[in-house]
């Protein structure tokens, strides 16, 4: 037994291809668990194996599937090459086969195993393993990573921009399709762009402009988390970090998997060196958008760019070209969609289909007086005024 601890603490020691895992905290407290084993330091082995075991309880019981995630979710220079369509030389295939077999045989170590060769009267904790493929799998991953993707990009599916890196969102803030109302041909529109990103069709940049509350956003949002399965994933990029989208999207580029860059609520001052940024991206630089990513812009404004009356009257001598200047950026998406604020009608179904998606029973012309009212008390008929009417009924205030 004690050869074999030996081995598999060597096996460790070796990994290349997976030579991250070798960083990872269960994995090293494995790797110290086995060399007090070799040495036969029961009191010092006992420590390392609670260490070890707690270690591996805050994320599971199962030893298999811990180091199963870790290898499928490792963003390791062999996926990457893999990704991007490049040939492996057989050397680094050979190692990471060999590899592969060595990380299985650490996955199925039980702890009774480890209890008996310790022959400890105590207590010792335990943890799980069970039967695996981790070739089969991880190969299958390879098989499918334009789907599935690699690194952060294989758990996550939702992401933002913080101090230039991309950081994955745990729990995204989004509803579902099936419980966004009425906008049909609009979210129609985005749909259809969307898959034609997904597919590798040619998808537009895209502009969605229209009233505060009307489902912009959300539409967005919804869309992303509906084909995210099929290997879609969206960075949500802050007005002041537009400079750094043709960094990201040089990073992306390689990626086998499609990026939404989301926008929120866009719009610019004058002077403002972000409206150049953009303006440069979406169409003229060589740093343009890539054939994997997609800018999608909401904003309020339909030209983007706040104006005054002293920007029209000013003393430049040139004044008709600043406006076409300021005008341009909306025309260079290649989609603009208008979201207006639904008319009583749509309003109204909209509050109905809430209803009834949120289990509310009162008589129909009793909600439509009260959603009404609640309209006049806020800033108008609008999806997000609906939703936060049904919403305060559902708390019974």
């Amino acid at each position: 037994m004690k050869k074999k601890f030996n081995q598999l603490k060597l096996n460790i020691d070796s990994l290349t291809v997976f030579s991250n895992l070798k960083n990872d905290p269960v994995i090293s407290g494995f790797h110290n668990l086995l060399s007090a084993l070799c040495s036969k330091d029961q009191e010092k082995s006992i420590a390392l194996y609670s260490d070890f075991a707690a270690k591996l309880y805050s994320s599971t019981v199962s030893l298999t599937d811990y180091i199963r995630t870790l290898v499928l979710q490792d963003d390791n220079f062999y996926v990457k090459k893999k990704a991007a369509g490049e040939e492996i030389p057989p050397e680094i295939s050979d190692a990471a086969e060999h590899e592969l077999t060595a990380l299985q045989e650490l996955a199925s170590v039980s702890s009774k195993e480890i209890q008996d060769y310790l022959d400890y009267d105590g207590y010792l904790p335990s943890w799980t393993t069970r039967d695996a493929d981790l070739r089969y799998n991880f190969m299958e991953k390879i098989n499918n990573v334009s789907r599935l993707g690699y690194g952060i990009f294989a758990k996550y599916s939702f992401f933002r921009l913080e101090d230039s890196e991309i950081i994955p969102v745990a729990h995204p803030d989004c509803q579902r399709l099936d419980q966004l109302f009425e906008y049909k041909r609009e979210r129609d529109l985005i749909i259809k762009n969307t898959e034609a990103l997904v597919n590798g069709t040619g998808a537009s940049n895209m502009l969605l402009y229209g009233d505060a509350g009307t489902g912009k956003s959300s539409t967005i949002k919804a869309v992303a988390a509906a084909y995210a399965p099929q290997g879609l994933r969206i960075i949500e990029v802050k007005k002041n970090q537009l400079s750094q989208i043709p960094r990201v999207m040089e990073e992306l580029a390689s990626n086998p998997l499609k990026f939404i860059l989301f926008i929120d609520d866009l719009s610019f001052s004058g002077n403002d060196d972000n409206f150049s940024a953009l303006k440069a991206t979406l169409e003229g630089s060589i740093s343009g958008c890539g054939e994997n990513a997609v800018i999608y812009a909401t904003s309020n404004r339909r030209h983007l760019v706040k104006e005054s009356f002293d920007d029209r009257n000013g003393d430049e001598l040139h004044l008709n070209d600043t406006m076409q200047e300021t005008m341009s950026l909306a025309a260079r998406f290649g989609l603009t969609i208008t979201f207006q604020k639904p008319d009583k009608d749509s309003y109204l179904a909209i509050v109905k289909s809430l209803a009834e998606e949120y289990g509310i029973e009162m008589d129909e012309n009793e909600l439509f007086k009260k959603a009404e009212a609640h309209a006049i008390r806020k800033n108008g008929r609008s999806p997000r005024t609906a939703k936060q009417f049904i919403e305060l009924l559902k708390i019974g205030i």
